[in-house]
């Protein structure tokens, strides 16, 4: 059984191919920069890596170019599109509907619904599962919703403080997202510590930012909300924001309501607070060469996460592990650090050596810490796949 597993960004798209029967990856790639006159893309398979720059207009194209790269007769991942048994999505949200659903045209409606509440997702995903669905019939599209994980999550974790009926009726609640990458980070972390009801606090940090508490193998809390645009500061979305600014910048600005949501979800986050930077690495390269603007930046995200990091530990009642996962987590010791200082009352201790050192899964706290860390590379494609195969065995 052959699953492609397709993750869509706003202007990327990656992919991995699996053969579910081992579990064994046979091909990853992906495209950047869609829409613009040079997208880079590039291509891993059978020990192979091929780059090329190409001109890609949106993801339905940058997906017809996947199956076609994988399906040519030189590279054989594939004999034929056909091959697949499935494609699976990580989708994000939808109206009335999460778990692993068969896409179709209710659940394209549900995703539709809410373009306005990810806007950065799932008008691509529609797109591009649209042209697969009239292109490619035969091959059942398969979303795993981001939501699914977080469907454990307590009333008292989930519901916000607004009339009841918003949330009954209207599914105004926090949902939480980055359930693919959570849910791996929970059975790989409760598998090194050898213990199934561990709790832990998954922080993935990344473009997108969120932390999770889990316990027994299952979500408590997500710092994400209603919306991806919500929680910690995000790579250019806003993350916590009082909505009773709205009208205050609508009558200073003359904006719409529209425009400032759009400001809200493009143009804040580290890109609002550094001065026009969204990668964390040129933010730390400006605050070491002294700018107060991406100084301030990290600040405010470190100040974020270690606020959900407090609420998560009370929570759970402590921790057994810490895992830092995602693009930042995973790359900045800078930022591990400064989120774990000064957290002996918690017995939380970073080992320094370790953090500055740290490449791929590994420990990075001292002898004396009652709470592991650990870096740990999520793999939500690999827990997408899994889903799907599982959908499809039903």
């Amino acid at each position: 059984m052959k699953i492609l597993v397709a993750n869509l960004g706003s202007t990327s798209f990656k992919y991995r191919l699996f053969d579910m029967t081992t579990e064994t990856l046979l091909a990853r790639g992906g495209i950047e920069r869609i829409g613009s006159p040079q997208s880079p893309c590039f291509l891993e398979c059978g020990g192979q890596r091929e780059q090329a720059v190409v001109a890609v207009c949106d993801h339905a194209a940058a997906v017809r170019l996947c199956l076609e790269q994988l399906a040519d007769p030189k590279r054989r991942c594939l004999r034929h599109p056909s091959e697949l048994s499935a494609i699976g999505f990580k989708a994000v949200h939808a109206q009335g509907i999460s778990g692993v659903q068969r896409v179709d045209d209710r659940v394209l409606a549900a995703m539709e619904a809410y373009a306005d509440v990810a806007p950065a997702h799932n008008p691509p995903y529609v797109r591009a599962m649209r042209l697969l669905s009239k292109e490619l019939p035969q091959i059942p599209l398969v979303a795993a919703f981001e939501t699914d994980f977080h469907q454990t999550i307590s009333a008292a974790q989930r519901y916000y403080a607004v009339p009841r009926e918003w949330a009954d009726r209207h599914g105004v609640c926090k949902h939480g997202f980055h359930g693919a990458s959570h849910r791996y980070i929970a059975g790989r972390a409760a598998q090194l510590l050898d213990k199934p009801e561990a709790k832990i606090i998954s922080c993935h940090l990344g473009g997108s930012s969120s932390l999770c508490a889990i316990k027994d193998g299952r979500s408590q809390a997500c710092s994400l909300g209603m919306s991806p645009q919500s929680g910690l500061p995000h790579n250019n979305r806003v993350g916590e924001f009082d909505p009773f600014a709205l009208p205050v910048l609508m009558r200073a600005t003359g904006k719409s309501l529209e425009q400032l949501l759009d400001d809200l979800a493009n143009r804040s986050g580290l890109l609002g607070l550094s001065g026009g930077r969204n990668d964390l690495r040129d933010i730390e390269a400006a605050a070491a060469a002294g700018d107060a603007d991406a100084q301030l930046a990290i600040e405010v995200f470190v100040a974020a996460v270690r606020h959900y990091l407090g609420a998560y530990l009370l929570l759970l009642n402590g921790a057994d592990a810490i895992v830092f996962t995602g693009g930042i987590g995973e790359n900045s010791a800078r930022m591990r650090q400064a989120i774990c200082a000064d957290l002996d009352w918690f017995g939380i201790h970073l080992d320094r050596l370790k953090n500055d050192n740290a490449k791929g899964e590994m420990p990075i706290h001292s002898s004396q810490s009652r709470v592991q860390l650990w870096i740990m590379p999520t793999n939500e494609e690999l827990i997408v796949a899994r889903q799907a195969k599982a959908l499809l065995e039903k």
